[in-house]
């Protein structure tokens, strides 16, 4: 990490040039308004294609011990662009893992043949694919989103962050009955995190019924029966604004996503087994809105905020 590879990683995460047609980059699928996500149900590719998954946010991604929906093997920010960047079926950004035209661009421009020197001063000939997932990879790690007003109620006791709707909806997250925090804990209300020099962290997976013939989650990797159905546990922060839901986007609202884990998850579709930790929960109407405005709480308005590299 240095000032000058956030700086370059920022720039070639608005770059365009990244993708095969020359108009799509990074941020066509992150948008910072909507915490880094897109607002669709299946993200799109630079040729139209649709993705098979929605795009995830990339509120906080430093802290992740793992990326995609459903991988436990792919571990880094740097390892994980290789899938939009050169991935052909279906294709996203369309890219060859040693694409000599982009190569040449970037080369020729002096703005860029500037930073990449300056953001790897060690190497002779610095303008390489490696070096461009490295700085958009340390741009990704600076995206980190903790002053919601939840943050201000939690960290600074400043009270009046918080409606009683939401503190009461943040008690009930928390309790036995509901089990949200059984799976949503921790700083990014996602299980466990990494920290540098920590003992080495594993993400958490689940079955919470949403899964169906066609996608089996992280069994597709695995070969393992028992991931059937399962995904990564999503982080919760700014979830108001990642609409809509799931890995597929089938929950255009949070109050539908509420509904679907008070049923315990089940539906006729469903495949693999459902977590034992969902099950049918008796909330009241109350309940359910209290839940979901601590759910509204827990967006960063200064992290949405943030537009280009400025």
């Amino acid at each position: 990490m240095s000032d000058a590879k956030v700086a370059l990683g920022c720039r070639l995460f608005f770059e365009t040039r990244l993708s095969v047609t020359n108009t799509f980059s990074c941020a066509s699928c992150h948008h910072a308004e909507l915490a880094f996500t897109d607002g669709r149900a299946l993200a799109v590719g630079a040729k139209g294609d649709s993705m098979h998954r929605g795009a995830m946010t990339l509120t906080n991604v430093a802290y992740n011990p793992a990326f995609t929906w459903a991988s436990e093997t792919v571990v880094t920010l740097e390892r994980q662009m290789e899938q939009p960047l050169f991935n052909e079926h279906p294709l996203e950004m369309g890219l060859k893992r040693d694409d000599r035209a982009l190569l040449e661009w970037l080369a020729q421009q002096e703005n860029y043949a500037a930073a990449f020197r300056q953001s790897f001063p060690q190497e002779a000939a610095p303008v390489t694919i490696p070096n461009v997932l490295k700085a958009i990879a340390s741009f990704e790690r600076t995206l980190i989103s903790g002053r919601s007003p939840f943050d201000r109620y939690v960290y600074d006791d400043d009270r009046s962050a918080f409606s009683e709707g939401a503190r009461r909806g943040m008690r009930l997250f928390y309790s036995d009955r509901s089990g949200c925090a059984h799976c949503h804990f921790g700083l990014n209300f996602s299980g466990p995190i990494v920290h540098r020099g920590k003992p080495e962290q594993r993400a958490l997976f689940a079955n919470n019924g949403s899964a169906v013939k066609g996608d089996e989650g992280l069994s597709v990797e695995t070969k393992r029966p028992q991931d059937r159905g399962r995904f990564r546990v999503p982080t919760l922060r700014n979830i108001a604004l990642t609409a809509p839901y799931m890995h597929d986007g089938r929950f255009a609202t949070l109050e539908q996503v509420l509904e679907h884990y008070a049923g315990g998850g089940i539906h006729s579709e469903a495949i693999g087994t459902v977590d034992s930790q969902i099950r049918r929960l008796d909330l009241s109407a109350e309940e359910k809105r209290d839940l979901v405005e601590f759910l509204r709480n827990l967006t960063d308005t200064s992290f949405v905020a943030r537009k280009d590299c400025n």
